[in-house]
Order: structure tokens, then sequence, then C-alpha cells
């Protein structure tokens, strides 16, 4: 089955709610290609490897959680920007990017993805009633030692912790926020959860654990973020019958 592209778009920017959610770039179709749509790749970020990987599979839309034209990158197109979106132009693919939306959407986003695949209960965000909270909360029926859940998220994840941060209590309630969301780490205190895991670390993330004496998880940006785009190809080819396949670009940020 073939999807017309504006079809294809209204369609996602319903179901991520777009319009309701403020972002650093613009979410939706960012780079024009054929009018339909019948096969779509799927990944994190619309790198120059994955480009390549969409114009040798001959698809008609690569879908991505990081695309381009972000607020105050550099905007003119050249160099790297340009040789991205030269490749995309030229063989006909669509560029079609979700940030915030799609980690904040309730079941397909980067966010529910990371639960599901932990096996943690979910208990909704911070703030409920806004659409674009990313900051999410939940709990595991059994207890966790700091190392275990360091374990599980090793296991998991398949790749080596950026950030470990032990606590002394049992692990019971759980905050997180996949990607850069390290900044997060007060609010998450504030509502009163054993651990915050996220992608990324600062410098001040650590003290601000140590401190306030909450488990803290950095699991890496790419590695707590490749489930949503996949999770939203695969529930694009069952609504509408299209051939979707997930890249994953391997990245240790």
């Amino acid at each position: 089955m073939t999807i017309e592209v504006s079809q294809l778009t209204d369609y996602l920017d319903e179901l991520l709610k777009v319009r309701q959610i403020k972002d650093f770039c613009p979410n939706g179709l960012q780079v024009a290609g054929k009018s339909h749509v019948k096969r779509i790749m799927t990944g994190v970020t619309a790198s120059q490897a994955l480009v390549d990987a969409a114009v040798a599979a001959d698809v008609d839309a690569l879908l991505v959680h990081h695309g381009y034209f972000w607020k105050n990158e550099h905007q003119p197109i050249v160099g790297m920007k340009k040789r991205r979106i030269k490749a995309l132009l030229e063989a006909d693919i669509n560029l079609i990017a979700y940030h915030l939306p799609l980690d904040a959407h309730p079941s397909l986003g980067n966010n529910a993805q990371l639960a599901k695949l932990m096996n943690w209960s979910i208990d909704g965000t911070a703030n409920p009633s806004d659409p674009g909270n990313v900051l999410m909360l939940g709990h595991v029926e059994q207890p966790y030692t700091s190392e275990q859940l360091a374990d599980a998220l090793i296991e998991k994840l398949n790749r080596d912790l950026t950030c470990y941060v032990p606590c002394q209590q049992p692990i019971r309630r759980l905050a997180w926020c996949t990607g850069g969301g390290q900044g997060f780490i007060d609010e998450a205190v504030a509502l009163g959860v054993d651990a915050f895991i996220t992608g990324e670390v600062s410098e001040q993330t650590v003290h601000s654990a140590r401190e306030q004496g909450i488990a803290f998880f950095a699991a890496g940006h790419h590695a707590t973020e490749r489930y949503g785009a996949k999770a939203l190809g695969e529930h694009l080819e069952q609504q509408f019958n299209l051939d979707v396949s997930f890249v994953d670009i391997d990245n240790p940020a």
C-alpha cells in the first residue's frame, strides 16, 4: 500500500500532538521528496550514515527522532548539512522528524518504550496536563538495589553506563527522561523517587545525586532513544500496511 506524504504527516502530527508541544525544531516533514510513500526507514538521527542507508535501500521516506534545523544552529546549508540534504533531494526521499512529541507520547514515545524494555510500570508524567512533559514516573514491583538496576540497564541496552551514582535505599519509585534529560534531576528528587535515569550527565548532576541521596544513571543518549522511532514505524506498518525497516547507526554517546 502507498500513502500520500501529506496524509501520512497529518496522521503523525495528530497522533503525536505536535500542535500542542513547543519544541526546538520543526516537527513533521523537514525535506520534501516523493509525493507518495510505500517504503519507510526509521532511525534515531538523520546522520549521513543513516541517509546513505536510506538511499541504498531506495526508501520513500526517512523517519527519525533527530532531524535538522535546530533552534540557534548555524542556518546556511553548507558543509555537512548540505551533503545530507543534497543526498536526500537527489534520491527524492522525504525526511520526517519528531523530537519532543516522540519523547512524550504515552505509548510509542521514547520514555514509554524504555519503560517497556525495562519492564517498569508507568504512573504518568510529572505534569499530566502538559502533553509535552518528558519527565516520566513509574515503579517496579520488586525493588532493585542500585547495583541491580545498573546491571539491568547494561544488559537491556547492551552498553556500559556513562555515569552511575548509587543510593543507599532500595529502588522502588523511578523517574526517567531519555536523551539529554539530566537537568530534570532536581525535579525528580522533589517528586520523591528513589532513582533517576536519563541518557546524559553534566558535572553538576553527580553532586546533585550524591547530596540529595538519589540514585542516578546516565545510560546513553542514543541508547535510551533507539525505541521510539522504531515503535512509531511499526505502528505505521500495521496502520497503513507500509514496508517499514529500522536501522540503528551505532553511537556511543
